[in-house]
């Protein structure tokens, strides 16, 4: 008989089931890399490459941090967060915008990397790119809501240093960094030493990007056997990130009313803002177009860099491990993803 089947499923019932995260941590990668460092490799003058991306500091895969293995130190100190073990978990969403290979998705691997084998709940792959640990939360939420699953656990985790164009586009190259983060979310959080409630999630999505932001090879858009060269151009990650930034920067603060308005929730009320950590000029300028005071936003990308998917989780647990998260606090995460989507979620500890 499999673990599942002897779980006596949670049935949907009148009784609204309001979605924790009861447990949460993040992983960085094991190797700083500042860019004062990169100024000497690329024979620039120090301070070269803080001017043009702003960023000081990222964190880079070392020997060890294969994208897998930070994933399940998350994993696992998310786990003792929540005092939960994997068999506990009824479901798996692992949320990245480039996963290990194209085939199999990367969430069994994690699995496996967590010693879940013998266990039968499934793990699959979500992605949304920079909002994938959100859209996996979304999905999270629904489970739980609907009497699928008691407990979730959402692991993301990035390796950005692999696929940048440092050679043509340094800006954006030296934007990105490398970590993980995962989050346990549970019908409840009795016995938790964390309590967020989830409460709404908004999405949007503005097809007129979709070229804006690419890593264009290793789908099935270019065939390795015939476009072999075509293959290797498009194997680095390229941003227009001017148009990125003018369509963000358009579209972001309709839809931060829009969240707003689902939540119930005036902009006064929202105690602190964790948006996606994408560079620290986006940040400042969001706070602005917002009408958020800086001190109410989270910030912490001039010293991690963008961690893609993990970014918004591992400011999360960052904040809260830097003791902003207090209890009774109305919580605003925020950000954008290629294609290019808009994402937000609100919180309450």
């Amino acid at each position: 008989m499999s673990v599942i089947s002897q779980i006596e499923p949670v049935r949907a019932s009148n009784t609204h089931i309001q979605p924790v995260i009861r447990g949460l941590a993040h992983c960085l990668a094991s190797r700083r890399r500042d860019s004062t460092e990169i100024d000497r490799e690329l024979g620039r003058t120090p301070g070269w490459l803080e001017r043009l991306c702003g960023v000081r500091s990222r964190t880079v895969a070392g020997p060890g941090d294969s994208q897998e293995a930070m994933a399940a130190r998350a994993a696992r100190a998310a786990l003792d967060d929540a005092g939960l073990a994997m068999a506990d978990i009824d479901l798996l969403l692992f949320g990245a915008a480039v996963g290990r290979q194209p085939i199999p998705a990367t969430a069994p691997l994690v699995k496996r990397e967590l010693g879940g084998a013998d266990l039968a709940f499934p793990a699959y792959d979500v992605n949304a790119t920079c909002l994938s640990a959100l859209t996996a939360l979304d999905l999270a939420s629904l489970h739980i809501a609907s009497g699928r699953a008691r407990t979730v656990l959402v692991v993301t985790s990035e390796i950005a240093s692999r696929a940048l164009p440092w050679d043509t586009d340094p800006k954006t190259a030296g934007l990105f960094g490398d970590g993980a983060a995962a989050l346990v979310v549970s019908a409840n959080a009795t016995g938790a030493s964390v309590e967020l409630r989830l409460r709404d999630v908004l999405m949007e999505t503005h097809c007129e990007a979709y070229d804006y932001c690419a890593l264009a090879a290793g789908g099935t858009r270019f065939d390795f056997r015939t476009e072999r060269e075509a293959f290797a151009a498009h194997a680095l990650f390229r941003m227009d990130g001017p148009e990125v930034f003018r369509l963000s920067a358009e579209k972001l603060p309709a839809f931060i009313a829009s969240l707003l308005d689902r939540l119930g929730w005036r902009a006064d009320e929202v105690d602190l803002v964790i948006p996606h950590q994408a560079s620290p000029l986006a940040l400042a300028h969001m706070a602005r177009r917002s009408g958020f005071d800086a001190d109410r936003v989270f910030n912490h990308v001039a010293d991690t860099g963008n961690l893609i998917a993990a970014s918004l989780p591992v400011a999360l647990s960052s904040a809260r491990a830097e003791g902003r998260i207090r209890p009774g606090m109305k919580i605003l995460m925020i950000g954008t993803s290629a294609g290019l989507s808009l994402g937000g979620i609100g919180l309450e500890s």
